[in-house]
């Protein structure tokens, strides 16, 4: 394959960026080392803009350029329900869960924990939040990232993993959370100028030198519709694999339930499982969350990060569906062959259609993807460690400039050890994308299900939380044993429906949701301290309209009103109705 070579302009736009850059992270974390909620928290003085920013910046990365691309040039636009269905868990992060996070005054979602429930839990998911962090995100985002930087410009695929972790995680080390923040809003710009870019270029190249973008679209929904020729043949040749069915849909978000990636058995649960968890439990977005201003500045952060949400299929799902329209021949490979074909989907379009000049642009969108993750994964990971496992177990008297130093150190460490593991991603054989949303519906269900039960009932204890959790764990472990080896050991195949990881993620949440009620209602009551209205909702007095914007066009109600009604339109529109099989 032959590798980009960048142009002096090209050049020049980088190195804009990457000073732009330096100067955004310098001035925002410059006196962020004079106390622990300084450097962990940005002193809780983060703006609505920069909260949702940084929310959508610590969200998109390599997988999202390198693997979702890649999977919906195989599975077509049903991957845009990891951005949709985002409506539902943002809402009730909005409504239910920033009003406690916040008035709580946590630092950690573990800290949370602790006091809704008790030490143990909290340190369990501290335990899990350190792990999944290296392995299911900084690992996998640095691997991405280094594949596209490899195949773009015939870098080593091990150095480009080292150059791109200590690059990243530069702003981290040094700032804090403010820095993070503050740059990951200037690197969503880069990153939405150009991945819009690559869309337009992509639609432009399919309709020809007389076609507008409107007839590019057009040609990239009749080919995804596969009704003839190599697109019918593609969809055909793998119908089984794409839905375990005998026909496919590839305009449509509602699959079957043998689906390998979005089954629609697993939409309701996942949102309440695997959303929950990424969204509101995991550290490495709410952080920002809980550095906002104050509530209101906390819920239209939110609210902004949903729109930009309906937004992100345009440039992490469309040129999947450009490339499917392009090169069809991908699905016609054996099934082994077309995912990792697939992954490096976006490097091949840059190939195809970028001029040079603009190159430096996507280089710079790419490095954005992958350093916004990258700061706020190595900041979260730092924090939980140094508040959750280092103050509490082994020095609680440390004092605050203490806390910050050993918050350098450990992300130092912990960025070390991503960048070791990063190099072997490349040996599982397995798409990027579902590398990382397998690894999501593993660590999320249990505490999704005690964290959901225990806001909204007050009857949950800590032991049907910690019941719940453990088996939850066991149950998980189980279901992915039974999978791989049931037709060895047993004779014979797994249900279809089991399969997919995303339905083992709805059993496990279930699973954990009556065990923990069960056990809870067997058991004592919590004390009065654990089911504080600072912890839970008093149903009686609904403690959530607080804080929603003195007018009506700066209220939190009109713009979640907006968000949730264009979404939902979208849903309408690439339901299967719109678009049928045919």
């Amino acid at each position: 394959m032959e590798h980009f070579t960048l142009s002096p302009l090209d050049y020049i736009a980088f190195a804009a960026y990457f000073v732009g850059l330096s100067a955004v992270g310098y001035w925002a974390g410059r006196k962020e080392h004079t106390g622990a909620e300084e450097y962990f928290l940005a002193g809780k003085k983060l703006p609505w803009y920069v909260v949702g920013g940084s929310f959508i910046g610590s969200n998109i990365s390599s997988e999202h350029f390198i693997g979702m691309i890649g999977a919906a040039c195989v599975y077509g636009i049903c991957v845009s329900m990891a951005e949709w269905m985002n409506v539902v868990t943002f809402s009730l992060l909005i409504w239910f869960f920033i009003p406690f996070l916040l008035v709580s005054k946590v630092f950690t979602t573990p800290e949370f924990l602790e006091r809704r429930f008790n030490p143990a839990l909290r340190q369990l998911f501290a335990i899990v939040t350190i792990i999944s962090n290296v392995v299911a995100f900084l690992a996998a985002i640095l691997y991405g990232g280094a594949l596209a930087i490899e195949q773009l410009f015939g870098w080593n695929l091990y150095v480009a993993i080292v150059v791109l972790g200590v690059v990243a995680g530069m702003w981290a080390i040094y700032g804090g959370l403010s820095s993070v923040a503050w740059t990951d809003l200037f690197m969503v710009v880069v990153m939405v100028f150009g991945g819009a870019a690559v869309t337009i270029l992509g639609l432009d190249a399919l309709a020809g030198d007389d076609g507008s973008l409107v007839d590019g679209a057009r040609i990239m929904i009749q080919r995804n519709q596969a009704n003839s020729g190599l697109w019918a043949e593609a969809v055909a040749t793998n119908v089984r694999n794409l839905s375990g069915t005998d026909s496919y849909n590839r305009l449509s978000v509602f699959q079957p339930a043998s689906h390998p990636v979005v089954p629609w058995t697993s939409l309701l649960f996942g949102i309440f499982s695997v959303s929950i968890w990424y969204n509101v439990l995991n550290q490495f977005m709410i952080q920002r969350v809980l550095g906002a201003k104050n509530i209101y500045h906390a819920r239209m952060g939110i609210v902004m990060a949903g729109f930009m949400k309906i937004l992100l299929p345009g440039i992490v799902v469309v040129p999947g569906l450009i490339l499917f329209a392009m090169r069809p021949e991908i699905l016609l490979q054996p099934w082994d062959a077309v995912k990792p074909a697939a992954d490096k989907g976006y490097v091949s379009l840059l190939q195809e259609l970028v001029p040079a000049g603009l190159r430096g642009l996507f280089l710079a969108a790419l490095f954005g993807a992958i350093q916004s993750t990258v700061n706020s994964v190595l900041n979260s990971t730092a924090t939980v460690f140094t508040l959750d496992i280092y103050r509490r177990l082994l020095k609680p008297n440390a004092s605050d400039k203490h806390l910050v130093w050993v918050g350098v150190v450990s992300s130092v460490v912990v960025l070390a050890v991503a960048i070791l593991l990063g190099c072997f991603i490349g040996e599982l054989g397995e798409s990027l994308f579902v590398y990382i949303q397998s690894l999501y519906a593993f660590f999320a269900p249990p505490f999704a299900a005690v964290f959901l039960l225990g806001i909204l009932w007050r009857r949950i204890n800590a032991k049907g939380a910690t019941v719940a959790v453990t088996l939850g764990f066991a149950l998980g472990i189980a279901m992915k044993v039974y999978v791989q080896f049931s037709e060895a050991w047993l004779g014979s195949a797994p249900p279809a429906w089991i399969e997919p990881y995303a339905n083992q993620a709805a059993v496990n949440w279930a699973f954990c949701m009556v065990v923990c009620t069960v056990v809870s209602l067997l058991t004592a009551p919590p004390r009065p301290e654990q089911v504080s209205d600072e912890v839970t909702v008093n149903w009686r007095r609904l403690n959530i309209f607080a804080n929603l914007g003195a007018h009506w066009y700066t209220s939190v109600v009109t713009w979640w009103l907006i968000f949730v009604l264009i979404t939902l339109g979208l849903l309408a529109t690439f339901s299967g109705l719109v678009f049928p099989l045919q």
